[in-house]
């Protein structure tokens, strides 16, 4: 899948601050459709909500969400034949091997270490959308 600036993207982070800060990078990259979510239901809701109009086409989580940690909505999203194939970025601040690991297994298609620059993000997605 080529990337392209409409895509649909929903943010997952509980912290605002950072919510803006890489909203703020991805509309730099030139992505103009980017959703916000505090917590992980929320999020869920988010996804929910776009399947009947313009899905979700990628999301960038943080593990640790309120309510549905990121790692549960990874399973959820990956248990659903609606929503399994958007492209799923990971954000933590814990690089923790073990984490990384259970992320893979359960389906993500990259993880970020927080915190990070601009290049690294754009650097993680371009791996994400160049190898489907």
């Amino acid at each position: 899948m080529a990337l392209k600036s409409s895509m649909k993207i929903l943010l997952a982070d509980e912290a605002p601050g950072m919510r803006q800060s890489i909203k703020k990078m991805l509309t730099d990259l030139g992505f103009k459709n980017v959703s916000e979510a505090g917590d992980g239901e929320k999020a869920w809701n988010i996804i929910l909500e776009s399947a009947t109009e313009k899905p979700v086409e990628f999301i960038i989580c943080e593990w640790n969400l309120s309510k549905t940690s990121g790692l549960e909505l990874l399973k959820k999203i990956r248990a659903n034949d609606t929503f399994k194939k958007i492209a799923f970025l990971m954000m933590t601040s814990d690089s923790d091997q073990q984490k990384i690991v259970q992320a893979v297994k359960e389906g993500v298609n990259n993880v970020i270490v927080k915190p990070f620059s601009a290049q690294t993000l754009i650097e993680k997605i371009d791996k994400i959308f160049n190898k489907k």
